[in-house]
């Protein structure tokens, strides 16, 4: 053996570098094996992060955008709007209603009840009570049978009345105690209207005076023109037939 072959094996320095370089490659090994295994855990985990977020994202929806909040909205106006249309069409329903009703009352129901046969029946009446007290009257009685017979007088008629009683009737019921009385046995209404009526009358009338003790019946027909006012029937026109 040479003195630098015993030299070499001497040397513990030497030794130990040589043993560390050996021991060099494992530990870098089991270091790149660490740094391996944290990425892979590093990664799982990360893995596992975005498979929980994923479902996470199934069990809770994402948040609705202007534009979906705005779609719904439109059946609703649109159910409003027709809601609207349709207290419209009934309220016009309700015042054509009213308004038809109001004409059937005045121009139809009203006219026929104004002019119906009780209507007719009330007309009559009053034309023969009108006659009757224009022509029966008697001396004893006379201011007050001519006041009693303008009651059922009206319009010109009334006038004409008033001045021939005054001129003729007073006088000559008066001189001659001229009395009469006059019955209606028939009539009959010919034409009727809302405020105006004309009736046919059939009139018997009984006359005595002083020059003849005799009742005188005469036989008449006269058409008596009847008019409504302040609700009652009154003669507005008188005319033998």
């Amino acid at each position: 053996m040479t003195t630098d072959q015993r030299s070499r094996n001497d040397d513990p320095t030497d030794a130990d570098a040589a043993t560390a370089g050996s021991d060099t490659p494992d530990e870098s090994t089991e270091a790149a094996d660490v740094e391996s295994g944290a990425t892979e855990a590093t990664e799982a985990e990360a893995t596992e992060t975005e498979t929980s977020d994923s479902e996470d994202a199934v069990e809770f929806p994402a948040e609705a955008t202007d534009g979906d909040l705005t779609e719904p909205a439109e059946p609703k106006q649109s159910g409003r709007l027709w809601s609207r249309i349709s207290v419209a069409v009934l309220a016009l329903l309700l015042v054509v209603s009213i308004g038809l009703s109001t004409w059937l009352y005045f121009f139809q129901y009203r006219v026929d009840q104004q002019t119906g046969p009780a209507a007719q029946s009330v007309a009559l009446q009053a034309a023969k009570d009108g006659t009757i007290a224009l022509l029966s009257y008697a001396p004893e009685t006379l201011d007050k049978d001519l006041d009693a017979a303008k009651t059922h007088l009206t319009g010109d008629f009334l006038s004409y009345y008033t001045n021939f009683t005054d001129q003729v009737v007073r006088a000559a019921a008066k001189q001659k105690s001229v009395k009469t009385t006059a019955t209606i046995p028939r009539g009959a209404v010919s034409e009727m209207q809302p405020g105006s009526a004309k009736v046919l009358l059939f009139v018997n009338q009984i006359t005595m005076s002083a020059d003849r003790q005799e009742p005188s019946a005469t036989s008449s027909s006269v058409l008596v023109t009847m008019t409504k006012v302040d609700n009652s029937w009154l003669i507005s026109s008188f005319d033998p037939v």
